[in-house]
């Protein structure tokens, strides 16, 4: 992989995409990974304003320091990033009062986990929209395309997409390349969403290595019947993930009305 030329690019694209739609800079949720820190590194390269965000709902400890030790990375490194913190503890807790607690205990955690995504997004489009900036998303091309693993209008929801058509091995050479720190390179993925220590493994039973792998395996044509062992249980992980989370990959179905029934019927 070219890495210093496929920064180029990004960043190329995401100043040129700024300046025709208007806006005046990029606002990034930043979590203390790798795919938020390879996403600011590239809105900070632009040169145009960058808002970093950091959006903690009762967070781990270990993800807000590698999350501000990223940010004073970048602060130190270009004058045209910001940093605003945006608690919503208090939200998430007084949110959790008001919903039915009927739901099945997985389900509901579920459900809680994907809610915390979306008082995030909120947040996110509300300094969007104070600022005239664009919403930058995070998600890589295993997370977007391949296994859906994000949450439908919560991380889902944004303006622009610099690294989905990277796989996360990729995104891992760029972070190197951009200097993110070590602690982030080094750390577990994890999306954080239900306050323990579970990584993205743990939920979606296999790592991102064999994920990819399987997105490569899927496209080049291959089956389940291809594969023994490790290698077919990987290959079957991906291919249910990918089928239950098509509506998220898909455009929002709709339904169209024929012609002939916008008519009215005759003798009328």
């Amino acid at each position: 992989m070219q890495a210093e030329k496929v920064i180029d690019l990004i960043v190329n694209w995401l100043k040129s995409y700024a300046e025709n739609a208007k806006v005046k800079g990029f606002v990034v949720g930043i979590s203390g990974g790798i795919d938020s820190a390879v996403v600011s590194a590239l809105c900070a390269k632009t040169g145009l304003p960058t808002l970093c965000v950091e959006m903690p709902i009762h967070q781990a400890e270990s993800q807000v320091t590698r999350g501000r030790e990223h940010i004073s990375f970048l602060m130190n490194n270009y004058t045209n990033v910001k940093q605003t913190e945006f608690d919503l503890s208090s939200v998430f807790d007084e949110f959790n009062t008001q919903i039915p607690q009927t739901a099945e205990e997985g389900i509901l955690n579920l459900s809680l986990a994907n809610s915390r995504a979306r008082l995030r997004m909120t947040a996110l489009y509300f300094l969007a929209g104070v600022n005239h900036y664009l919403v930058v998303g995070t998600g890589n091309k295993v997370e977007d395309f391949g296994v859906g693993f994000f949450t439908k209008y919560g991380d889902g929801g944004v303006d622009i997409s610099p690294i989905a058509d990277l796989m996360k091995s990729e995104v891992y050479v760029i972070a190197r390349v951009l200097g993110v720190p070590k602690s982030i390179l080094e750390a577990q993925p994890t999306d954080g969403l239900f306050g323990d220590s579970r990584t993205d493994e743990d939920q979606l039973g296999a790592s991102y290595d064999e994920l990819e792998w399987a997105m490569k395996m899927k496209e080049s044509g291959h089956s389940i019947l291809d594969f023994e062992g490790r290698r077919k249980v990987v290959f079957d992980i991906y291919t249910r993930l990918n089928n239950a989370n098509q509506h998220k990959m898909k455009p929002i179905p709709i339904c169209e009305i024929p012609d002939d029934l916008r008519k009215a019927p005759k003798g009328n």
